[in-house]
């Protein structure tokens, strides 16, 4: 396992020092913890990001946008038919009772 040496201002020190005090935790695992938090924080918005950068290329085009529609259309009602399964009702059975009544 690498070794990372940090400075820290007193007033985050002070909270680490406390944290762990109050979780009986060691300051290393608590800072590691924050530390990969903070590394999948990051990971994610980037990720969400060139996604969203993805999203709006394609919602600029038509002939993307007619075949995302057309693909979405076809898998209605495969997913129709999903949600009847999980909410107990006989596939296209309009008449059962809503799962939230």
């Amino acid at each position: 396992m690498a070794t990372l040496n940090l400075r820290l201002p007193d007033s985050l020190d002070r909270q680490l020092s406390a944290l762990a005090a109050q979780t009986q935790q060691n300051r290393s695992d608590l800072a590691r913890a924050a530390l990969e938090q903070y590394l999948r924080d990051q990971e994610r918005e980037r990720l969400m990001a060139e996604m969203e950068a993805a999203f709006r290329v394609l919602a600029t085009s038509p002939e993307a946008r007619a075949e995302s529609i057309g693909i979405a259309e076809e898998f209605m009602p495969l997913e129709n038919e999903a949600l009847d399964f999980v909410e107990g009702r006989e596939p296209g059975d309009a008449e059962s009772e809503a799962w939230w009544k």
